[in-house]
Parts: C-alpha cells; structure tokens; sequence
C-alpha cells in the first residue's frame, strides 16, 4: 500500500549541509519518496560521492552545489544553479549548522580556561547556524509564494533548549531558529508555503555538535538518553519526509524534537 499524501514525484528539494550526516540521511529519504534534489556542502569532498551515491540508489537527479551560504552573493548563486536545473524549488531545507566549544568570557574557577570566543568566530558560528537560513529563505521563498505552495524545514537542534557549556553561541543560534520559523510561518500563514524546524538530539556523526554519539559507549547512551540509544539518519528523514509532503498542509509554525526523550 502506498500513501499518496507522502509522494515527493515531481519535486525539488534544495538540502544544505547534506554531504553527510543528518541532512544526507533527509536527502536518501526525499529521493527515495520520488523527488529530485540538489544538495549542498561548503566543499566537494563529502557532496559529490553523496549525490553519485543517491542517484544510483534511487535513479533521481541529484545535482550537487558547493557553496559556502554564510555568504548572501554565494547564496544567490546556488538558488540560481539550482533554478536553472530544475526551474523550481518546492522544497527547503536549512541544514547548515557547527559549533565552537568557547565561552563568551573567560569561565572564573576553572583549571583549563579557554580564550573567549573572538568576534570573527562568534559571528561565523551565528552565521552558520542562524543566517544562513534566513538568507536561503529568502533566495527561495519568492518562487514558492508565486506557485502558491513551498515547505521549508529549519533544523535546529536539542542544544536550542539544553544549552551547552561554552555552547552558548550555539545555542544562540539554534534557538533563533526555532524563533525564525514561528515568526515567519505565521507571516506566511496564507500564502501556502509551510515552515516547520526540526530538533535533533544525539546522533553518531561528528559533522553535528548534537551528534556526539561515536564517542559514547552503550552504556552511557543508556545511562543518558531515555530509549537508550543515539537516533538513527533515516528517522529524522521520515520525519521531515512528512513536514515536506502534502501531509503536513495543516502544520505551520512548529518545532518537533527527535531526541530519544533526551529533551524531557
């Protein structure tokens, strides 16, 4: 049986951050669901083995765009290349995202005081995490209000509403996020395109500082998230599968966390 309200055919996602890790496993799911992608990473060397691999597992199109979106003219330039591929965007995904473990100032009583993070790094760290989502969003959103539909998904992350010790900027950005998509769903409420944002806890995969998990043993996934283990890529595609398919039209504004229970 299949359900019609989950068919991606005839689709374009545009996924950042999908060379690897939590928007790669979106990227296999949105091809496999029947939509054509175009998937982006700051460099080739994870991204173009990603888009060979997709397209011959699911026989879809897959054009890889390197690019680095904290930049606005480097932004354009990718909605651009993937414009004149596919000649539209149906679906957004803002995945970019990285950490820098720094205090804002220096931490009094600690036997190892790190440098405070300088201004350069703070507002790299924002750009990643915050900016380049507004700015994707509005490269793409004026395509999608002209067909009257679009879904566009922000992935923030557990550390929005944990925090983090000398994750402050982080999570500073990450929770931005969250407040990006409400303000901006709502503005956007009756012009057919949707945002949600999706929150990830722990996953095995350094490329995301929510995704410690190869460094933790077992035990210590038993001891620290609830279901006892890390989350797996492909969950968090199903779920965004929903959030990008006709499924999810009464759904705007939110923020769902897939964390194993880890934000209870």
């Amino acid at each position: 049986m299949t359900l019609p309200e989950y068919d991606l055919s005839g689709k374009v996602a545009f996924i950042t951050g999908a060379g690897r890790g939590i928007c790669k496993g979106i990227a296999e799911v949105f091809a496999e669901a029947g939509a054509d992608l175009a998937i982006n990473s700051r460099t080739t060397k994870y991204l173009e083995p990603t888009a060979a691999a997709i397209a011959k597992a699911t026989g879809r199109r897959v054009l890889p765009v390197a690019a680095d979106l904290t930049r606005s003219d480097e932004v354009q330039r990718a909605v651009d290349k993937v414009m004149a591929e596919f000649g539209r965007i149906d679906i957004l995904v803002n995945g970019v995202g990285d950490s820098l473990k720094r205090p804002l100032i220096p931490r009094p009583g600690t036997d190892d005081p790190k440098e405070p993070i300088s201004d350069k790094d703070l507002h790299y760290i924002l750009d990643l995490n915050l900016t380049h989502a507004l700015m994707c969003t509005r490269a793409v959103a004026p395509q999608m209000m002209a067909r009257g539909s679009g879904r566009i998904i922000n992935i923030s992350g557990i550390g929005a509403i944990k925090g983090g010790v000398e994750r402050v900027i982080y999570a500073t950005g990450k929770m931005g996020l969250i407040g990006f998509t409400r303000a901006q769903a709502l503005e956007w409420a009756k012009t057919g395109v949707r945002m949600n944002c999706i929150a990830p806890g722990l996953f095995p995969d350094f490329s995301s500082p929510e995704s410690a998990g190869e460094r933790m043993s077992a035990d210590q996934y038993a001891r620290v998230v609830p279901v006892g283990r890390p989350g797996r890529f492909r969950e968090v595609g199903l779920l965004a599968l929903y959030l990008a398919s006709p499924a999810s039209e009464y759904m705007t504004g939110q923020t769902l966390f897939i964390d194993g229970g880890l934000s209870l």
